[in-house]
């Protein structure tokens, strides 16, 4: 039988609106009076975040904004954050943003009360203690961090990805507003979305995945499948928005309390080096790992077939594994996802570099197929060949 445990003390809001609904929500949580509003630039020039601070202004809240950050966070800027929280005697953090903005929310919220720099917290030389209450509403359906224990972030000086992770560095509310995303490029739905499927998939195929991960990960990929094709085609088509914000909350809860695996470290790596968006490095590595894994894990990869449409229950598991590749592969590039080879910065000279990263992530051993820097290296070589090396491989699974 197998032991596993579930946990997400996240309280989530979702609806039409419902950030201007954040002082409300407040008052169910010790918040105090004084919060830290941390955003990126884009989303402030973008309008999304005046309106939240102004309603929390005129409910009686002291806000201080916090913007200096880049779309791969680093712990430099994390630091810069908790030292304004401490400046300004903070009580809690307010997160508006993607990924970049709620994992640098959460980085701030441990370093600002306690101190000291992420890596000393990571290597277990400061407990994960006496954390600021976490509030996030995120403006693109991918990330997830609205209800995870972790915090991705850069280490400056050596270009490592770095990941917080405690169970409380869950937030302590989630609002989820679609009106939110409605305004979020092309290009960024995409990414954010393919990376939502990312989680769904690793989240419950991973070799700590538990049967809630599963069922909450099937109902995502299955969603972001069938809608985001549609949320890219019209930003403001209002259900195929509040359909891709949910599945991004389910493929969070999905890994929240499992992990994610290859694709993930592959990405981070890659992001580490050439601050590649992060949902965009998922997408480039996602067919390629699974064809890896499907190679000595079958029945999983039938099943991720079958469940997101790719493949009938009468294909025989090879015809489904093909589908599922190759499924994967057009569905990526038809969301106009670019080719490794494509990516500003990448050289092939870097791959060692990238293997060597991508094999000390620290969810490398939760991936479904035993996988060594070797053969990183050589998923990043296939990746690079392109499309057609990956399609003329799928008959050997």
């Amino acid at each position: 039988m197998m032991s596993y445990s579930y946990f997400c003390n996240t309280r989530i809001e979702m609806g039409m609106g419902k950030s201007l609904e954040l002082p409300i929500f407040l008052r169910s949580i010790s918040t105090g009076s004084s919060l830290l509003l941390v955003s990126d630039p884009g989303v402030v020039k973008a309008g999304l975040v005046k309106p939240v601070q102004e309603s929390l202004e005129k409910s009686g809240y002291r806000v201080v904004l916090f913007d200096r950050l880049s779309q791969n966070p680093r712990d430099t800027e994390c630091l810069e954050g908790a030292k304004l929280y401490r400046g300004q005697k903070m009580e809690a953090v307010v997160a508006i943003g993607g990924g970049s903005a709620m994992d640098t929310g959460k980085a701030i919220a441990l370093l600002g009360p306690n101190g000291g720099t992420p890596i000393e917290y990571i290597e277990g030389k400061r407990p994960y203690a006496n954390i600021a209450p976490i509030i996030c509403v995120p403006t693109t359906a991918g990330t997830g961090s609205e209800v995870t224990r972790s915090s991705v972030i850069t280490e400056a000086a050596t270009h490592r990805k770095l990941t917080l992770k405690d169970a409380a560095l869950r937030p302590a509310l989630a609002v989820l507003d679609p009106q939110l995303t409605f305004s979020v490029p092309q290009s960024v739905t995409a990414a954010t979305g393919v990376d939502a499927l990312v989680h769904a998939i690793e989240g419950s195929t991973c070799k700590i995945t538990n049967p809630i991960s599963q069922a909450l990960g099937a109902r995502a990929m299955k969603i972001i499948v069938s809608t985001l094709p549609k949320a890219v085609g019209n930003g403001r088509k209002e259900k195929a928005r509040c359909d891709m914000l949910e599945a991004s909350l389910l493929a969070g809860m999905c890994f929240g309390s499992s992990d994610v695996a290859a694709v993930h470290c592959l990405a981070e790596a890659l992001g580490g080096l050439y601050d590649t968006p992060h949902g965009v490095a998922n997408a480039v590595f996602l067919p390629h790992v699974l064809k890896f894994n499907a190679e000595t894990e079958k029945t999983v990869h039938v099943d991720l077939a079958r469940q997101m449409g790719f493949a009938r229950e009468n294909d025989s598991d090879q015809e489904a594994v093909e589908k599922l590749v190759s499924g994967i592969l057009e569905f990526t590039k038809g969301l106009g996802i670019p080719r490794l080879k494509d990516l500003p910065g990448v050289r092939k000279e870097d791959f060692p570099r990238i293997a060597e990263l991508a094999a000390e992530n620290n969810s490398t051993p939760s991936n479904v197929r035993d996988i060594t820097k070797e053969d990183y290296l050589h998923i990043l070589n296939y990746s690079y060949e392109g499309n057609n090396a990956l399609l003329e491989s799928i008959e050997k699974v």
